[in-house]
């Protein structure tokens, strides 16, 4: 689960919730971290998250492939274009709560230059998360929560152990279902149904053994 750090000024015999003295954390204690290490701040309190598994960064790389490409990638170029699709980016809803998803999608009408922007302070379009053991609830509670607060439009949940996607609608505040889909899967998933995903090609195939080798 993601580990709680303070930032400074936090009287550390307190809850958070019980100490009104203490400094809510801002993107200026992010950039005092160590480089290296990947944190959001969520009401004011820094999280900091454990590197990701290799099955995390698999989920990651294909979603960039098969929806990066087409709507990011091959803009202008036979593909239905017209988004940004960014991994780990910062990205601040608001002064005390700043997020780095793991890929994060904007219309290009609503964001024109990123390139150099660092955080970026325009709520993403579409945000999708990868579950890891050790943050399921910080995603699906906490997250999800965090998302429709803030006004995305569209979150995906994947699940790289049960090998499923879960797409999330938001209308009038409230998360809807937009689809729930397995391995067996061939799903033209919202906002992006111009192109087929095949569920499957998000995960390390089915044969890996536990040793990392193939069936």
């Amino acid at each position: 689960m993601p580990h709680v750090s303070q930032a400074p000024g936090f009287a550390r015999d307190r809850l958070p919730l019980m100490d009104p003295a203490r400094r809510l954390a801002s993107y200026e204690d992010l950039v005092a971290l160590p480089s290296d290490q990947k944190a959001e701040i969520l009401s004011g309190t820094i999280a900091t998250l454990p590197a990701p598994l290799p099955r995390h960064s698999k989920v990651q790389g294909a979603l960039r492939r098969f929806i990066g490409g087409p709507y990011d990638d091959d803009d202008g170029d036979g593909g239905p274009g017209g988004w940004w699709i960014l991994l780990e980016v910062d990205v601040r809803l608001a002064k005390h709560d700043v997020v780095r998803p793991d890929l994060s999608g904007w219309r290009r009408g609503r964001l024109q230059n990123p390139w150099d922007v660092r955080p970026i302070d325009v709520t993403p379009d579409w945000i999708c998360e990868v579950l890891s053991s050790s943050n399921v609830a910080h995603d699906r509670v906490t997250k999800r929560r965090l998302y429709a607060e803030h006004g995305v439009p569209y979150y995906w949940i994947v699940d790289p152990e049960g090998r499923t996607l879960e797409a999330l609608r938001l209308e009038a505040g409230v998360w809807v279902d937009a689809g729930t889909f397995d391995d067996d899967s061939v799903a033209r998933v919202p906002p992006f149904e111009g192109v087929e995903l095949r569920i499957h090609r998000l995960f390390p195939p089915q044969a890996a053994t536990e040793s990392g080798d193939v069936r």
